[in-house]
């Protein structure tokens, strides 16, 4: 990975940081792409202490506002000649309703649209640094997941957390494999990964006795960036694209995330919804 250049969103906490570690420890420049430039920086700092890395970068993004995302891309663009992997790891789970900057439902709005706004606006770098990847975190909950498309975002039916995280989920692997077709033959892969059940942030939004329970089981950060770092990193995985990936190999994908005409309905409506 030396001399290679990599954004990992999310990258202050949890398995984005040690994503963000694993790769300045092979080698590449890291830019940590987060809302909470003050938890950045503490990331930012424990990375070079641990990596003997100087050039951690920390560039702020919030991906529940389109223009704090377009501003992102605008800054990295301005500041950096390529880029090699784009890991798109920040995600949300929300215990209750609420609105993105823009008024859409926060979770489909930041892990679904938010990753997509941001693929967009980086993909000419991705694409005039090729060979270079992009690593989606979906999870193994997609499996449960269902576009409900005439109310994705829960303005009519009653919301629920655990309904609006599985769906976005699996618009993540939707995505993933509308955009690999896309990119065939550009020299750019796209790869979504189930980073396994880790001890994360996410979980703060969880019933604290649920917490309790599956801290019994859950992976480390540490364990959780493997298979994020293995589709990054591989040299075997070049040209292996449009895949989904669990405990770092490539398995099945929920039928519904193989529906040709799904993936180019949520396609259709997601440049709609980020315009």
């Amino acid at each position: 990975m030396n001399g290679k250049v990599c954004i990992v969103t999310g990258g202050n906490t949890g398995i984005g940081k040690e994503t963000a570690r694993g790769l300045a420890q092979r080698g590449a420049k890291v830019v940590l792409a987060c809302r909470d430039t003050v938890k950045g920086e503490a990331a930012r700092d424990d990375i070079a202490r641990t990596t003997g890395r100087t050039d951690v970068e920390v560039n702020a993004l919030d991906l529940a506002s389109k223009a704090s995302i377009r501003a992102f891309a605008e800054r990295f663009r301005a500041t950096h000649e390529r880029l090699d992997v784009l890991v798109n790891n920040a995600g949300v789970w929300g215990g209750s309703r609420s609105t993105t900057k823009d008024g859409l439902e926060t979770t489909f709005g930041v892990n679904h649209v938010g990753t997509w706004l941001l693929t967009q606006e980086l993909l000419p770098m991705l694409k005039q640094s090729a060979p270079s990847r992009v690593v989606v975190l979906s999870s193994r909950l997609h499996y449960r997941g269902r576009m409900e498309w005439e109310d994705l975002q829960f303005e009519r039916r009653k919301f629920s957390g655990m309904a609006a995280y599985n769906q976005s989920k699996l618009a993540n692997v939707l995505f993933t494999k509308a955009l690999a077709r896309r990119l065939a033959g550009t020299g750019v892969t796209v790869n979504a990964v189930h980073p396994g059940v880790v001890a994360t942030e996410l979980s703060r939004n969880f019933p604290k006795l649920l917490v309790k329970l599956a801290h019994l089981f859950m992976l480390t950060p540490e364990q959780g960036a493997a298979c994020s770092l293995h589709v990054a990193t591989a040299p075997e995985l070049a040209e292996v694209t449009g895949e989904y990936f669990e405990k770092s190999r490539a398995i099945p994908a929920a039928k519904v995330a193989l529906d040709e005409v799904a993936q180019e309905r949520l396609w259709k409506l997601t440049e709609t919804l980020a315009a």
